[in-house]
């Protein structure tokens, strides 16, 4: 097994080893969806009293996360 130090790597080799840790791209598959988003999809999410309390809290220090949970194809990606 060789291993090959992120520093010591040439892009080419870099970009494999990525490559094979995850071969998802972000990117691409966010410029899919943002092109795919109909105009006011999950507007009704955002506009929820649960949701605006949430987003509006004062949490002092800490970052709020939002997890969303369903099944596959329920479209929880094109939310926002």
């Amino acid at each position: 097994m060789q291993v090959i130090s992120t520093n010591t790597g040439t892009p080419g080799e870099i970009g494999r080893i990525q490559e094979w840790l995850s071969p998802l791209n972000p990117m691409q598959r966010h410029q899919e969806v943002q092109a795919n988003r109909l105009d006011g999809m999950g507007d009704w999410f955002l506009e929820t009293d649960k949701f605006l309390k949430w987003s509006n809290e004062e949490d002092g220090p800490f970052e709020r996360v939002l997890f969303c949970s369903g099944d596959p194809g329920a479209g929880k990606t094109y939310l926002w």
